[in-house]
């Protein structure tokens, strides 16, 4: 019995290893396709002109922050108690004042980067069929998943080139 299977292990493991080298496997770098691509490009420049004044407005506050945290820091030991309280509780409400607006921002730019990305969704998936059906490939992989891979079976590339058609 314990012949028999070591027999059974042995044949298993020659089976497998033919269909291994038979799997015709390509590797493509979806991220940096997708965020080379000339849609990637144009929706960067889009997002960065429609969220300039927003930034500017972090900006200021974090300026303006800064600029209270010195002074206190600078002047607070010449100060009264009242009027350092009073520049430490300025200090803290453009400290919030800042938070708050940077948070909206990086929530707001999120969600546009999220929807960018479902509506590239099936571009990519397209692509990658083609990909896959031009070199008869039987599977890609993301780079992520992969230690190391053969230039010649990195696909992004041609990927990128067919995103941008």
């Amino acid at each position: 019995m314990n012949r028999l299977t070591k027999l059974m292990m042995a044949a298993l493991l020659v089976v497998s290893g033919q269909v291994a080298a038979e799997s015709r496997i390509g590797v493509v770098d979806l991220r940096q396709a997708l965020f080379s691509s000339d849609d990637a490009q144009t929706f960067s420049e889009k997002l960065q002109k429609d969220f300039a004044g927003d930034e500017s407005k972090v900006r200021e506050a974090q300026e303006a922050a800064r600029s209270l945290k010195d002074r206190l820091e600078k002047d607070g030991s010449m100060m009264n108690e009242s009027e350092r309280n009073q520049l430490a509780s300025q200090f803290q409400e453009k400290v919030q004042e800042f938070n708050m607006l940077k948070q909206r921002l990086d929530a707001t730019v999120n969600q546009r980067k999220q929807q960018f990305l479902e509506s590239a969704r099936p571009e990519v998936d397209a692509a990658v069929k083609e990909l896959l059906e031009e070199h008869g490939l039987d599977l890609i992989l993301p780079s992520e998943a992969v230690v190391y891979v053969k230039p010649d079976l990195n696909l992004t590339k041609e990927l990128l080139d067919k995103l941008n058609k």
